[in-house]
Order: C-alpha cells, then structure tokens, then sequence
C-alpha cells in the first residue's frame, strides 16, 4: 500500500474522487441507519485481550462500499477495517465504517464513517460523515466543506496559539499504552484548557469546524485517520504524528487548528 512515490492526481481527477468518495460515505450510511439504536449482535475482535467490538452494520456498510469501488474503479485498492486489503493499482480506497463502533452501539452520535483515497504517500481526499445528523466534512488537503441538508460552507479552523487557551480532547485515555504516550498526554491534559473523551473521528471534525483546537491520539490504525487529514489540513489545521511527520499510516498523531499551537505541542512531546 505505501510507495516510494506517489500516484499522480491531478486536480480534475481529485474532485472526481471527492465527490465519489462522498457518495461511498452515504451509501454506507444507507446500510448503517436501519441498525442504529437497534438490539444487535456485537462480536468482540479482540475477546480476552481487549474490547474491539463490530456488528453486522460495521461489514454491510463496508461491503456496500467495496462493491461501489469494484464497479466504478477495478483497478484501485480498497482496505477496509473489516476485510483488510486488496491491492491495486497504486492507489488504495481506506475505509472505515464505523469509526466509534463502541458508542454506536450505546446508541451515541460521537460516530463516523470515514473514506479515503491514498496515493501511496498521503490521502488525497477524506470524508467524514455522521448519517443520523445528515453531516459530511469532506476534504482535499486545499479547501474542506461541510454539508448538511440544504447548507454547504467552507471549513476553516479558529486561531488558538497556545495550550492554555486550547480546548482538547482524545477518544480515550486508555490508549496511550507506553511511556512516551502515558507521559507526553499527560503533560498536554495538565496544560490545556479542557480536555474531552469519547470522540473517535467526530472532534478532529470540529477541529476542522473551528469548535476545537487539538486533537491527540495514539496507536491509530490507517483507516482510522486517512480520511481525517485532508478534511483537517484542507479547513487550515494541521496534523502529523508525535515527532511532525507524515501521519498517514496510523499510530500517533496530533491535530491542531492552527500551527502556532502545533509546534508548542510537537515540543511538549518531546520532553
């Protein structure tokens, strides 16, 4: 799936994508609502270890996706959460069909599907979208919208320069599992304003919004942030992995709406 070069796109074909992919995350959406707020059977992909839990709304939403992919470009990659990878031509499809299935099923809104397309390097596109709300945040890296009904506008973050004035959050503290991780989130909950839980992909959406000012995370999967980025850096934020790198396939990572604060951060990480 990486490359030492990326797959051009160029800025025709870049809308063609941003508008496929919005039309991915719908269609999964399609399959997810009908589940939603329903009694349904919850498999545990990590049972004894951990809890990871997936439903039959997670596989239907991202079946319905890859079949979507297959007939209108074949020759593309798809990796997806449920059924992982299958390669293609360079340029891979990154699907998430419920990022947050913990609070989908306790029947809360802190929930999204995400979609991707990775030139081997980065995502070129990103969509976010939370069905029950009607609410897409999509994303070229250039510019974001926001759609929902009948509105449309441009993203833009909010200007915030330093951690005491920053409002926070992570899906959870648990996540952060080594030193490093335990440490470096614990300085930056001691030094932001506030900080919020439970999240997964919905507050680097606010991010993009200007309601939120960072975002950190750590031990992320690919599908789990491709779609984040262009949305993040396409509304004027910024986000790399804990030493300012590429973010792109997963682990730690950091969001912020401006880059001012991004940089106070990247520091405090390094102590």
């Amino acid at each position: 799936m990486q490359s030492d070069s990326p797959v051009p796109v160029d800025a025709q074909a870049r809308a063609e994508y941003l508008e496929f992919a919005c039309r991915l995350a719908r269609l999964a959406g399609e399959s997810i609502l009908p589940q939603f707020r329903r009694r349904l059977a919850v498999d545990n992909k990590k049972a004894g270890t951990d809890y990871d839990p997936v439903t039959e709304a997670d596989r239907a939403a991202e079946r319905a996706m890859r079949d979507e992919i297959r007939e209108r470009y074949p020759a593309h990659g798809i990796l997806g959460e449920e059924f992982g990878l299958e390669t293609g031509d360079g340029l891979t499809w990154v699907l998430d069909p419920i990022d947050g299935t913990r609070g989908f099923v306790m029947g809360l809104l802190h929930w999204g599907t995400l979609v991707a397309l990775f030139d081997g390097q980065r995502p070129v596109v990103g969509v976010i979208r939370q069905p029950v709300l009607d609410e897409t945040f999509a994303g070229d890296g250039t510019r974001a919208i926001f759609t929902c009904g009948g509105e449309q506008r441009a993203l833009a973050t909010r200007p915030c320069s330093t951690l005491g004035e920053a409002l926070a959050g992570t899906t959870a503290p648990e996540m952060f599992r080594t030193d490093r991780q335990v440490s470096g989130f614990g300085r930056i909950r001691q030094l932001a304003r506030g900080m919020r839980y439970g999240t997964d992909c919905y507050l680097y959406a606010m991010l993009a919004m200007g309601l939120a000012d960072l975002v950190i995370e750590a031990n992320l999967k690919p599908y789990d942030v491709q779609a984040l980025i262009p949305v993040v850096e396409g509304a004027g934020g910024v986000i790399t992995d804990w030493d300012g790198g590429n973010p792109a396939m997963g682990g730690e990572v950091l969001a912020t709406g401006d880059a001012r604060l991004h940089e106070r951060v990247l520091a405090e990480l390094r102590h």
